[in-house]
């Protein structure tokens, strides 16, 4: 995988998560929020927004990474 298919690969999985039926939360003050306003229901929605808040970082984290790389290269 060459670095271009990398980035589109990022990019895809990033679009996946816009689109998603459960919100992905744009930032840990957002999970945060909605853990506070639920009050112990909706636990599963919880459990799967954070799930995708996790992959969401990670992809970031690798875009940073990459992105890092091309310019060493």
């Amino acid at each position: 995988m060459n670095m271009e298919e990398l980035k589109e690969y990022i990019t895809l999985e990033n679009k996946k998560l816009e689109r998603s039926i459960i919100a992905t939360p744009a930032s840990m003050e957002d999970l945060d929020a909605f853990c506070k306003a639920n009050n112990g229901t909706n636990d599963v929605v919880l459990q799967h927004m954070a799930i995708q808040f996790g992959y969401k970082m990670a992809m970031q984290a690798i875009e940073h990474k990459v992105k890092q790389l091309h310019k060493a290269a």
